[in-house]
């Protein structure tokens, strides 16, 4: 049968094996996600800026 006290003691067990990041590996890790996520957003608005220019330009084209 399922012992649910001797679930709960082994999840504490665990629980106490855990190691939590410093505080500066969080703040590191954090500013790593924004800058990065900055890089990433420029990158696509200067790609949306140029598929736009390239489409305005075909799409005047004349036949």
């Amino acid at each position: 049968m399922f012992n649910p006290l001797k679930f709960v003691q082994s999840v504490k067990q665990e629980a106490f094996k855990v190691t939590w990041p410093t505080k500066k590996d969080v703040a590191v890790g954090s500013l790593m996600v924004f800058v990065l996520a900055t890089i990433a957003a420029i990158f696509f608005l200067f790609l949306d800026q140029i598929y736009k220019f390239l489409l305005g330009l075909i799409l005047t084209i004349n036949f």
